[in-house]
């Protein structure tokens, strides 16, 4: 007979205490909205879980406990390809590089990983069928369910303050380096292998994915990093939700941070902006702003990565690649500035901001012909645009472009070196 309910009415380690009693052989099938997993029984005891769409990561569980190397795990996978309908352990064994003993422990821990997420579960139903078993049974476990039950009932606490900070896996998540390299916090070995992932481009189902590792080991590592503020939220990838958000609601953040922007309030500028970009993750405008804030509080590396987002989202402006310039000059990056100044150039040809900032990089850079030759154009571009008062230049406190032009030529000649620390007063440009 079928036993089917609700996982409000009934928790999953009931469900599961329930069948170990009564020494169940079957099938329960548990489905949470779009998620789906499954758990057979024999007499009672865990024979097999899964997860649909979920990778199987017994190769990954078994590269991180030095039983086999990535170069065989990536043979094995490749093996598979070819031999339709063979499980990846199967193939290990094959290949003499696993035995079957240590096959059968590591598939028991991804067994009880499946199992363990299961029970973070909290709504959705189940429905099991009795004398239903795996389509493959050539390397099943034996596993008591009352013996998950203590560590599984641990994860679901954690679990639901997890929940508080990563409230969904579409969510993408960025490191604040800045304020990472200034901590002497010491990081686990799952929090340091976390953090290159932790791009700006990957959500957290795509983490997960590629660090090989379960849903609450990532969980856990990244609720640490984001309590100690090493982390913070960058957007969310596209969904069927997305379609439904409101152009209006979009515009209502954006706007507030425009005016905040304007009137000084940064940090509830960069509030807002980041709620767009959480809204709608292809907006490049909200990290261009969120890099113009972090420009004017000094915080160069926050707005160096938020500005390489905003150019990579399609931020194709000069103003872009103006103050991403500045910010990588800011940091001893000249190379990378050169290459920013060099595509703000070819979108502003005439622009005398952008012109000064590339020649100053130059300077720095001791490229002194070179540095020459942009700061005349600048000079000459000054003079053909005279600027309004009321804009924000991204040279207001600097040097005249021609007397740095002239001190470059000199020095090109062997005069002398420009006064850097007048270069460096230099402020980022306004948005254009």
């Amino acid at each position: 007979m079928a036993i089917k309910g609700s996982l409000k009415e009934a928790s999953l380690p009931d469900v599961l205490q329930l069948l170990a009693l009564g020494q169940k052989t079957g099938c329960l099938s548990i489905a949470d909205r779009s998620n789906f997993g499954y758990i057979y029984f024999d007499k009672g005891r865990i024979c097999y879980a899964s997860i649909v769409n979920r990778r199987d990561r017994l190769g990954d569980i078994l590269v991180k406990h030095s039983k086999i190397t990535q170069a065989q795990l990536d043979t094995a996978v490749h093996r598979q390809t070819r031999e339709h309908g063979k499980k990846l352990g199967e193939v290990l064994v094959g290949m003499a590089v696993l035995t079957k003993a240590d096959l059968e422990r590591y598939m028991r821990v991804q067994i009880e990983e499946s199992v363990y997420y299961l029970f973070t579960w909290t709504q959705g139903t189940f429905n099991f069928e009795a004398d239903v078993r795996p389509e493959r049974q050539d390397f099943l476990v034996s596993i008591n369910p009352e013996s998950l039950l203590l560590e599984g009932a641990r994860r679901v606490d954690e679990w639901s303050l997890i929940e508080k900070k990563i409230p969904g896996f579409d969510l993408i998540f960025v490191v604040d380096k800045d304020r990472l390299a200034i901590s002497e916090a010491k990081l686990t070995d799952t929090q340091q292998r976390v953090l290159p992932l932790l791009d700006g481009s990957r959500d957290v189902n795509h983490v997960i994915e590629d660090s090989g590792l379960g849903e609450f080991e990532i969980g856990k590592a990244l609720y640490g990093l984001i309590t100690a503020g090493f982390v913070h939220r960058a957007g969310r990838t596209a969904s069927a939700a997305d379609a439904q958000i409101t152009d209006a609601r979009v515009e209502e953040h954006r706007n507030l941070g425009i005016a905040f922007y304007k009137t000084g309030m940064l940090d509830e500028a960069t509030r807002e902006f980041r709620r767009v970009a959480e809204l709608r993750s292809g907006e490049a405008n909200a990290h261009f702003y969120i890099g113009l804030v972090a420009l004017k509080q000094a915080r160069w590396r926050e707005a160096m990565e938020a500005l390489r987002l905003a150019a990579e989202k399609g931020g194709s402006r000069p103003a872009v690649f103006h103050n991403l310039g500045f910010a990588y000059e800011q940091l001893g990056r000249l190379e990378e500035a050169e290459a920013a100044y060099g595509e703000a150039a070819t979108r502003a040809r005439t622009d005398a901001k952008v012109y000064l900032g590339w020649g100053v990089v130059a300077l720095k850079r001791g490229d002194y012909a070179g540095a020459a030759g942009r700061l005349d154009r600048a000079a000459c571009d000054g003079k053909a645009s005279a600027p309004s008062s009321a804009s924000s230049s991204a040279s207001s406190n600097s040097p005249a472009p021609a007397a740095l032009s002239v001190r470059a030529q000199n020095q090109a000649g062997g005069g002398t070196l420009p006064n850097s620390s007048r270069a460096r007063s230099r402020r980022p440009a306004a948005p254009a």
